[in-house]
């Protein structure tokens, strides 16, 4: 590896990391989210953290390959803040859905992740289509998300 990739390999790695961990604490698959009436084409539970790994592998690639491939210091940091965001609303998705119970708040937050993915995906197209191709896999995973908890929406309400 290039002497220059050490320092951002490790902070994007170590940042997934903690986004990763922390969305996984917040996350409670206990009776609360057992009991809940859920589509039939929901997926077992098992897929969902294997789902994630390769989802954070992406988004950890596309992070460092965006930030890299930016052309100017204040496209680097915008790149920086916009990954920071969407890092910030995907644990708060988990948050609100799982510990506050209320699939129906997440579910609007969960409108706010979708869009802070398209954003990533519009913002770092302009200079690095391959970090942009590497997010629409999340992208595709979160629009799956919305429709899995609007369905348990539906199934389930009302909440609060």
């Amino acid at each position: 590896m290039n002497r220059m990739m050490i320092i951002p390999v490790t902070v994007a790695t170590g940042a997934a990391l903690c986004v990763a961990a922390l969305g996984a604490t917040v996350t409670d698959l206990g009776p609360w989210y057992q009991a809940l009436a859920k589509p039939d084409w929901n997926p077992p539970d098992v897929v969902f953290p294997m789902g994630w790994t390769v989802i954070y592998a992406l988004i950890t690639v596309a992070g460092i390959t965006a930030w890299r491939a930016a052309p100017t210091a204040a496209r680097a940091e915008w790149v920086l803040g916009l990954f920071a965001l969407n890092g910030f609303l995907n644990i708060s998705w988990s948050l609100i859905f799982f510990r506050l119970q209320r699939p129906d708040w997440a579910f609007f937050e969960l409108t706010l992740l979708w869009l802070s993915i398209l954003v990533m995906i519009v913002f770092c197209w302009r200079f690095s289509k391959s970090a942009a191709l590497l997010l629409v896999p999340y992208l595709g995973w979160v629009s799956f998300a919305g429709a899995l908890n609007w369905a348990v929406v539906q199934l389930n309400a009302p909440f609060g």
